[in-house]
C-alpha cells in the first residue's frame, strides 16, 4: 500500500492509540515528547510499581494484538488484518516483547547511565517545556514539584534491583553523581528553563538531585562492581533490541576490524591529497588549524548549525526527495546541559513544537571545526534524523507507530546512511569534509569494535590482552579526531549502554544492503527511500520484509 493511499483505522489502530495514551498517563515526560498534551505537569515516579505498570499494560497490548490476529480469517471481513495491520502486529510483538524480556530481568530497574536513564529523562524534558503562557509556567512548577518523588522512587528501584546484586558499574554512578551535582550548584540548567532562580519549585529540585548524589554516593556505590562488561547473554539481548535484527556479534567485530582498515586507507588519500602526508592524526591537526573551518564560540556555532540544516532543506527539497512542508522547519539548538552529546529531539505529533537539533556543548570548548561536523547536521537533520521522523509523523500510521516506536538500527542506522548518502549526492567534493565523514564513519565502526570487544570480553585486536576500559580510551582517540571533553562523555556511553553505540554502523549496514537489494530486484533509489521512510521507525528484520520480494 502506498503511503498516500487513504485508509480508515482499524481495530489495531485504535488499540493502539489507546496504549499510547496510557503510556502517556503512565509515563508523562514521553507524553511531552510525542506532544500529547495534559501532561505536562506530571512526572512519573520511576518506582518499582512504575515498571511494573508499564509491564502490564505492555502485557495487555500484545494480548489485544493476538486476539485481533486469531480473528482474522480468509472472509474478506472489514474487522480482519489487512497488509498495514500485519506490520503494525509484527512490530508490536517485536519490539514489546523485548521490553518485557528486559522487565523480566529486572533491567528496566537498574537501568543507571549518563545517557540514557531516568536521571537524564527528568532533566532533558525540561528543555522540551515551553514557558509562553501562565499556563505552561504552571505546568513546569508543577513537574518540578515532583521531581523529589521521582527520584524517591528511582532510588527505591535501584536498591530492589541491588537485592538482587543487579548494581550498574561505579563509573556509571560517578557520572551520573557529577550530573546530579551539576543540577545542584549554579549555573545550573534547572535557573535557566524558565522560572525565577529562587523560585521555591527550583529550589526543591535542587535539593531533590542533591539528596540523589548523597545517596548515589553513599549507598548504591559501595556495592557497584567496577567491571564495565555485562558478558554475552546480556549484550546479545540489548543488541537485538537496538539493532532491530538477531547480530552475529563476532563476525560484526571482525567487519568493524575491516571496515576500519578501509576508512583508514582512504582518510590516508586524504591526507596525502591535502598535505602531502599520510599521518591521519596529524592531517586533523592541520584541518583543526585552517581558519577557514574553524568557529569561535557558540553564537558561531548556533548560526552555522542552522544556516547548514536550512540551506540542506532548500537543496534536497524537490530534488532527492520530496519533503513534506512541515518538516521543512527545523530548530538548531546549544543544549545547557553541556554534556557533550549531540542531538535531535522530534517535533510534537502537530508540529506545534518543530524538531530540533541539539549541541551539548562542554564547558570550555570554544573552538568548532565545520571539516568535522558538516556531516553531523546531515545526520542530525536532513536527510538524517529530521526526515526521517518528520516523514513517518505526516504518513497515514497509527499513533504508536508515528510516535512512540523507536528502533535505533533503523534509525541511527538511517542517519548514518545519510550522511554517507550526501556524499553521494556530491556536497563532499571538498576534501576536508570528505575527511570529516569519513571520521564520522570510522567512529562508528569503531564502536562495533570497542562495544562488542568490552562487553563480551573480546581479545584486542593486537591479541595480546583483554579489551578493558583503559585500552578502550586509546582505541577511541586514535579512531576519532573529536574533542576529549567529549572522547570521555562518549567512552562512558559504550561502556554503560551495551548494544546501542554499534547500531548506527550495523543499521547503515543493513540499510545499504536492503537496498541495493531493492534495486537490483527494479526498485529505484528514489522509490526506496519513499517507501522504507514511510513505514516508520521499525526493525530492520521486518523493513527488509516488506520492501523485498
Amino acid at each position: 500500500m502506498s503511503a498516500d493511499t487513504k485508509r480508515s483505522p482499524s481495530l489495531l489502530d485504535a488499540s493502539c492509540e489507546g496504549f499510547v495514551y496510557d503510556l502517556a498517563a503512565l509515563s508523562p515526560t514521553d507524553a511531552t515528547a510525542w506532544g500529547i498534551p495534559g501532561f505536562d505537569g506530571e512526572l512519573q515516579d520511576f518506582s518499582p510499581d512504575y515498571w511494573e505498570a508499564i509491564a502490564d499494560r505492555t502485557r495487555e497490548m500484545i494480548a489485544d494484538v493476538d486476539a485481533f490476529d486469531d480473528g482474522t480469517d480468509d472472509s474478506d471481513d472489514e474487522d480482519d488484518f489487512d497488509e498495514v495491520d500485519h506490520v503494525t502486529a509484527a512490530v508490536l510483538r517485536d519490539r514489546l516483547c523485548l521490553d518485557l524480556d528486559l522487565h523480566h530481568h529486572g533491567e528496566d530497574l537498574a537501568q543507571l547511565n549518563n545517557i540514557a536513564s531516568p536521571v537524564q529523562t527528568i532533566r532533558d524534558t525540561l528543555l522540551l517545556m515551553p514557558t509562553d503562557t501562565p499556563e505552561q509556567v504552571d505546568a513546569l512548577r508543577s513537574r518540578l514539584s515532583k521531581v523529589p518523588a521521582a527520584l524517591a522512587g528511582y532510588r527505591e528501584s535501584l536498591a530492589e534491583a541491588a537485592s538482587h546484586g543487579h548494581v550498574a558499574p561505579v563509573r556509571q554512578i560517578d557520572e551520573v553523581y557529577s550530573q546530579c551535582q551539576d543540577l545542584v550548584e549554579s549555573p545550573s540548567l534547572l535557573e535557566e528553563i524558565g522560572l525565577d532562580r529562587d523560585a521555591p519549585e527550583v529550589d526543591t529540585a535542587k535539593q531533590a538531585f542533591a539528596d540523589m548524589a548523597d545517596w548515589l554516593s553513599e549507598h548504591l556505590a559501595t556495592h557497584a562492581p567496577h567491571e564495565d562488561a555485562v558478558g554475552r547473554e546480556r549484550y546479545q539481548r540489548f543488541s537485538h533490541l537496538f539493532v532491530g535484527d538477531t547480530v552475529d556479534l563476532d563476525e560484526a567485530y571482525s567487519w568493524g576490524l575491516e571496515r576500519l582498515r578501509e576508512i583508514d586507507a582512504e582518510q590516508q588519500a586524504i591526507a596525502r591529497q591535502l598535505y602531502g602526508i599520510t599521518d591521519v592524526r596529524l592531517a586533523y591537526r592541520k584541518l583543526n588549524e585552517e581558519p577557514r573551518y574553524t568557529l569561535h564560540g557558540t553564537d558561531e556555532l548556533l548560526e552555522w548549525m542552522q544556516e547548514t540544516a536550512d540551506r540542506a532543506v532548500a537543496d534536497l527539497h524537490g530534488t532527492a526527495f520530496d519533503i513534506p512542508e512541515p518538516v521543512r522547519t527545523i530548530e538548531a539548538k546549544i543544549d545547557p546541559a553541556g554534556t557533550g552529546g549531540i542531538f535531535y529531539t522530534p517535533p510534537s505529533d502537530d508540529f506545534s513544537r518543530p524538531g530540533r537539533m541539539w549541541w551539548s556543548v562542554p564547558a570550555g570548548q570554544e573552538r568548532f571545526h565545520t571539516w568535522q561536523e558538516l556531516t553531523t547536521v546531515f545526520h542530525e537533520g536532513v536527510p538524517g534524523h529530521h526526515l526521517q521522523i518528520g516523514q513517518a509523523l505526516v504518513s497515514p500510521l497509527n499513533l504508536w507507530r508515528r510516535v512512540a516506536c523507536w528502533n535505533s538500527g533503523h534509525g541511527e542506522g538511517w542517519a548514518l546512511y545519510a550522511e554517507q548518502l550526501m556524499e553521494e549526492l556530491g556536497y563532499h567534493e571538498d576534501p576536508g569534509t570528505r575527511m570529516g565523514l569519513l571520521d564520522a564513519q570510522r567512529l562508528r565502526a569503531a564502536r562495533v569494535v570497542l562495544d562488542i570487544g568490552v562487553h563480551l570480553g573480546k581479545k584486542i585486536p593486537e591479541g595480546t590482552a583483554v579489551w578493558d576500559a583503559s585500552y578502550a580510551k586509546a582505541f577511541l582517540r586514535e579512531n576519532t579526531a573529536m574533542d576529549e571533553a567529549v572522547l570521555r562523555f562518549e567512552l562512558n556511553r559504550y561502556l554503560g549502554w551495551p548494544g546501542q553505540a554499534p547500531s548506527y554502523a550495523l543499521g547503515q549496514r543493513l540499510w545499504e544492503q536492503t537496498r541495493d537489494d531493492a534495486v537490483a530486484q527494479g526498485m529505484t533509489v528514489a522509490e526506496f527511500h519513499s517507501q522504507a521512510l514511510a513505514l516508520g521507525s521499525i526493525p530492520m528484520s521486518i523493513l527488509r520484509e516488506q520492501l523485498l520480494d
